[in-house]
């Protein structure tokens, strides 16, 4: 892909390729224009090439982007690369030749697993959405329509690992569950404490400690570097709620956290992918009808994993969310082998109402000579 043409091109395929789905929300262009601009922090540990089918006409039908992510190699070792961006008509011939042009570049890059989307990494916008097509993705979560299945499949793609996504409403926290909580706060000496803005540097630390502390053995987790975290706070920072990050102290140690953020996905359905000349209203408008949250992520250090912390940043987080009206909410996203983090979502009355795939793809070296 050569030039900013090629690149507002990239940007701007999706807004044609679903301008009649209902369910799809538009995302803001300066938001994916900053991930792929070579600045991001990603960039600094990665290689990406963005690549562009176009028919005979001349006209975009399809994008891809190829990643050659040395996080994810020094961590696991397993010769993975990555495709991601994924878009393209209703055509195999279409998805087959991005497919092979990114299976050639990761090959010359030695690599023998092509495995995606991620949009880069599991740290950003991962999987494909093959369960739960009736509704609208929760922000920062992808979207696609149910016939990308069939392109990847067909390619020869086989799953590699699903992701679960939990649906939930506002029916309060059950009895037991409460009084089970106040047992293991007493017997732990677990405190729950919210996000200080004043402190928001200092805060950002140690979240930035604890996840890549509590995530450290999960399958194909990739610690974020001091760059990516500042700039991910950065972003985040205008629509964090105090009270949907919390953190876990157990016997006065830090222990684990908790982030949800409220559904701006509601907002950003109206402002079809721009901030100006009308977008910026728009999204004050339906900011203030924003009654869901997605819990994107919660974890605990293994050795406080058996005290209840979880439990109980989980019953903040939802009675929080709840006080401030929110009536549903998802929390996503769940390795489907995670059996303990389901087991505890699903004791909340969590319903597993999405499910996305990461797949793989062998590849072949390229030949001699």
């Amino acid at each position: 892909m050569r030039g900013r043409a090629d690149l507002r091109a990239f940007i701007e395929l999706p807004y044609r390729l679903y301008r009649d789905d209902p369910l799809w929300i538009p995302p803001l262009r300066r938001d994916v224009a900053h991930m792929l601009d070579k600045h991001h922090p990603f960039h600094q540990h990665a290689e990406v090439e963005l690549f562009l089918a176009r028919n005979d006409a001349g006209q975009v039908v399809g994008r891809i982007a190829a990643v050659k992510n040395d996080a994810h190699l020094a961590q696991h070792h397993d010769g993975a690369g990555f495709f991601g961006f994924f878009e393209s008509e209703r055509q195999p011939e279409v998805a087959a030749a991005l497919f092979s042009t990114v299976s050639a570049w990761l090959a010359a890059r030695g690599l023998g697993v092509m495995r995606g989307p991620a949009s880069f990494s599991v740290n950003e916008e991962c999987g494909l959405l093959v369960k739960g097509f009736d509704s609208s993705p929760v922000v920062m979560m992808p979207y696609n329509p149910p016939w990308y299945a069939d392109l990847i499949e067909g390619y020869g793609f086989k799953k590699s690992k699903d992701l679960i996504a939990y649906h939930h409403e506002a029916n309060g926290v059950p009895d037991r569950l409460e009084r089970v909580a106040g047992r293991l706060a007493e017997r732990h000496q677990i405190k729950i404490r919210p996000l200080d803005l004043k402190q928001f540097k200092a805060e950002v630390a140690r979240v930035r400690m604890l996840y890549n502390a509590a995530w450290d053995a999960n399958w194909g987790n990739i610690p974020m570097t001091d760059a990516e975290f500042d700039d991910l706070a950065k972003q985040l920072k205008p629509v964090v709620v105090p009270e949907l990050v919390l953190f876990a102290e157990v016997r006065g140690e830090l222990a684990g956290f908790a982030l949800a953020l409220p559904d701006l996905n509601v907002a950003l359905r109206h402002m079809n992918g721009r901030l100006f000349p009308l977008g910026w209203a728009y999204g004050l408008w339906y900011g203030r009808k924003i009654d869901a949250a997605r819990i994107l992520t919660l974890g605990v250090l293994p050795k406080y994993r058996l005290t209840g912390a979880a439990e109980l940043l989980y019953m903040a987080l939802y009675k929080n969310a709840t006080a401030r009206g929110m009536t549903h909410g998802e929390a996503s996203w769940i390795l489907e082998d995670n059996l303990l983090m389901r087991q505890a979502i699903e004791n909340f009355g969590g319903d597993p109402y999405k499910t996305y795939r990461l797949y793989d793809k062998p590849i072949q070296a390229p030949a001699a000579g």
